[in-house]
């Protein structure tokens, strides 16, 4: 009997890994029955504006755009949370940053929210919740469908940004000042992503087997 319930609780974690609306935040800490979900959505997401605000201060000064981690976190986390905590978690940090509070690149304020790299930080949303929908449908297990999720975020959160920083200074000054400098650094964090992220799949996959055997 015992042996039954574990191969049934195996199998069952395993199909819900293997689930088209499964993201990694639900794999890791699924919601169940008797807990308030509020209370997991509501650590997740002050969590996700941590590691958020984390990543805008590692930054190296570029001119009116400066580098940092922000991209790679922001598309990570939509992937990992899935589209709905993912916006959630963006409009939360929205929110702290414009009470103030320092979770931007330098510093908090509603000033960063029409400043040159505004549209790179609107764009966040939108971004964010794109790759969380495609993580619900399947992408970001295998290498491939990682890079091409990352590669659409990306180019979701360029446009954005570019166009906003365009508005302030013209096409082309944004274009050197806002793209030209980060391809490199974006095709790292690209690839980062798409080696991290089907790595943890696999690694959850290969724990879900060995609790059957």
């Amino acid at each position: 009997m015992q042996a039954n319930t574990m191969t049934m609780s195996a199998a069952t974690t395993t199909a819900t890994l293997a689930g088209a609306a499964t993201t990694l935040a639900g794999a890791v800490w699924p919601a169940t029955a008797g807990q308030a979900e509020w209370g997991r959505r509501a650590v997740l997401v002050l969590g996700g504006t941590a590691i958020l605000a984390l990543s805008a201060r590692l930054k190296i000064p570029l001119g009116a755009v400066p580098f940092t981690m922000q991209t790679f976190v922001v598309l990570v986390l939509g992937m990992v949370y899935g589209p709905r905590l993912a916006a959630a978690t963006l409009l939360a940090y929205f929110g702290e940053g414009a009470l103030g509070l320092p979770v931007f690149a330098g510093g908090g304020g509603l000033a960063y929210f029409t400043g040159p790299t505004a549209g790179f930080l609107l764009a966040f949303l939108p971004a964010a919740a794109l790759l969380g929908a495609l993580a619900e449908r399947g992408w970001g297990r295998t290498f491939a469908t990682t890079i091409a999720a990352m590669l659409l975020g990306s180019a979701v959160i360029f446009a954005g940004g570019l166009a906003w920083l365009g508005h302030l200074i013209g096409l082309q000054k944004a274009l050197a000042a806002g793209f030209l400098p980060f391809i490199a650094s974006e095709s790292a964090k690209i690839l980062l992503a798409a080696l991290a992220l089907p790595a943890c799949w696999r690694l959850l996959r290969g724990r879900a087997r060995g609790r059957g055997e």
